[in-house]
This record gives C-alpha cells, structure tokens and sequence, in this order.
C-alpha cells in the first residue's frame, strides 16, 4: 500500500500538465474511471474511460439482437462507432459490463479501436486514459503509468454499491464470482491481457477511500513531472 505524503495533496489548485499522457490499468471495479476522472480534473487534462468503447461495441450486439460471439457483427459495430456518442449511464449497467468483457477479447475488435484511443491520447494537452491495457498497448510511452488493483473481495463490494445507488439489484457473492471471471478472461486472452506494464507504478486501493487514492496518485504524477 502506497503512503499518503504529508501535507496531502487533494483539495490544491489544478495544475496544467502540458502534453503529458496518464496511463491506468486495472482490473474491473478497481475505480480506474473514477480516478481517471479526478486526475483528469487535477491536471487540466482530457480523460478517456476506454473501457465504455466495448461496452458501447457490446451493447450495440445486444440492441441489434446479434449474439456476442459474432465477432463480424462486433468488428462492424467497433468501426462504426461514434465516441462522442457514448451514454456513461446507459453503458454502465452489470450487464454491459459482463457482455463487454466478451467482445474486448477479439483481437480484431481490439485492433478497430486502437488508433481511436491513441489518437485520442495525442491532442494537445494531453490525456489520462483508463482501461486494461494503456500502459502496455495503447500508450507505452506515456509519461506516467499506474496499475490500479484491489483484493476481489473489496472490488465486489464497491460494485454492489454501486448498483443499489443505481436501483439495479444486486447479490453480493454473485457480484464476487463475477468479477473473479472477468479476472481470469481479462488475464489470460491471447490479445493484450490485463497485466501491469513494467515501469507501471502500482496502487493497492483496497484499504482507501477515493480521496486518499486519488491523493497517492497525484503523488505518484507530481513525483514522475520532477524526473
């Protein structure tokens, strides 16, 4: 676990990062987006939720009455796909997120969405982009790389929060067992696996709030801007 440094950080006027790109991996419900939001906000920066790019690719499958093992159906709906476009809320449900993590393990899916990501990292003045694998594929030159995780047992239960906010039912040992396959899938694909780049920097969440992750990040960022 990261120490917070004295005094913290969070909570000081925003600093302008010029052309510096952020890199967050992590597995599901480690709260790369949330994070990758605040840092965003912090460092005057725009932010990228890579991972609503397959949801959006899935829940097009879905509307369309297409299975999720088409993956000529899936390729289509990657290529034609408009980021400005994306509804967070309507693309945040269990069930998206379950479908997504099918489809982002087809390489060709992958490949039609890559230079949408990298493009989208290169505008002036730079991004923070999360997902599973911008610091080892979309970005690996980006200035600063954080590997985000948290125990499966705490992610579970961030998650089934989050539904009951959103008035989605939701058990958590169901929730728990979920997110243990989505591990495993997101893992062990041929086509870029969920693992920390090498000079990721890593960040255990499981026993911080938002705030004080959000703090260990912002030190992190400063910490790699002085090198």
């Amino acid at each position: 676990m990261f120490k917070i440094a004295a005094p913290p950080l969070f909570g000081l006027a925003a600093t302008t990062a010029t052309e510096m790109i952020i890199a967050i991996d992590g597995p599901a419900a480690s709260g790369k987006g949330t994070l990758g939001k605040r840092l965003a906000a912090h460092f005057g920066l725009r932010h990228l939720d890579t991972g609503l790019l397959y949801r959006a690719v899935a829940k097009a499958l879905l509307d369309a009455g297409h299975s999720l093992e088409d993956r000529a159906k899936a390729l289509a709906a990657a290529q034609a796909l408009d980021p400005a476009r994306l509804d967070e809320r309507t693309l945040k449900t269990h069930a998206i997120g379950e479908a997504a993590s099918i489809v982002s393990a087809y390489p060709e899916v992958r490949a039609a969405l890559m230079e949408l990501q990298r493009d989208f990292a290169r505008k002036p003045p730079g991004a923070v982009l999360d997902g599973r694998d911008i610091g080892t594929v979309i970005a690996p030159d980006a200035q600063v790389k954080i590997f985000l995780t948290a125990s499966a047992a705490e992610r579970a239960r961030r998650r089934v929060a989050e539904l009951k906010s959103s008035a989605e039912p939701a058990d958590e040992a169901a929730v728990l067992a979920d997110i243990e396959r989505r591990d495993a899938r997101d893992r062990t694909r041929a086509v870029a696996p969920l693992k920390p780049a090498a000079d990721a920097h890593l960040l255990d969440t499981t026993h911080l709030d938002i705030d004080a992750a959000v703090r260990a990040a912002i030190d992190i960022v400063e910490a790699a801007r002085t090198e």
